[in-house]
């Protein structure tokens, strides 16, 4: 029997180790790309159902029950309106903002004293989603005949229509690229000529 020699053992050795750090290599690599493409699924469901309510909220929009006009600001990156939004017969202040990368939800319930006031400091900020990318602005406002109006003071009286832009990517240095979202929400109690 010929058994094996040093330099065969070692050639042996080192081509093993070669072979076993390609394969760790390329199970790391599997994994980070799966956990980036999972995390990023994930941002994107997050910000689709935070969009739904959001919509879903800004559509129901009433004046507030202090008599405040239904849009209280209506900004790039802020958007703040009266609605029910917890179907409760009272009217809370909503404002929709950006902070950071997170897109987020105040909500303010109206006071039970009278006269009936929404204070500020207790305001519920919820983040509804994670990631947000935007450099364009988040909210644009249109008027009856499908104009985009630009001019803030004009913005609170003259909106019928507003579109929801967002712009979704867990690393930007990163494929896959920005995901978009995009949403159109009708003010129902407001008059509109479309």
């Amino acid at each position: 029997m010929k058994g094996l020699t040093l330099i065969e053992t070692i050639m042996t050795i080192v081509i093993f180790t070669i072979a076993i750090g390609l394969i760790s290599g390329l199970i790391v690599m599997v994994y980070r790309t799966q956990s980036y493409t999972l995390e990023q699924s994930a941002a994107i469901a997050e910000s689709r159902k935070g969009t739904e309510t959001m919509v879903k909220e800004i559509r129901e929009a009433r004046p507030g029950d202090d008599g405040a006009y239904i849009i209280e600001k209506a900004e790039d990156f802020q958007f703040i309106f009266y609605s029910d939004i917890d179907k409760d017969a009272a009217t809370e202040r909503v404002r929709y903002f950006i902070q950071g990368t997170d897109f987020k939800r105040g909500v303010i319930n109206p006071s039970t004293s009278w006269p009936i006031s929404y204070p500020l400091g207790n305001e519920e900020i919820s983040v509804l989603s994670r990631y947000v990318r935007n450099h364009p602005p988040i909210f644009h406002y249109f008027n009856g005949d499908g104009n985009e109006i630009t001019e803030l003071p004009a913005r609170l009286k003259d909106t019928k229509l507003m579109k929801v832009y967002l712009v979704i990517n867990v690393d930007p240095n990163r494929p896959p690229q920005d995901f978009v979202l995009e949403s159109s929400v009708q003010i129902r109690n407001l008059k509109t000529n479309l």
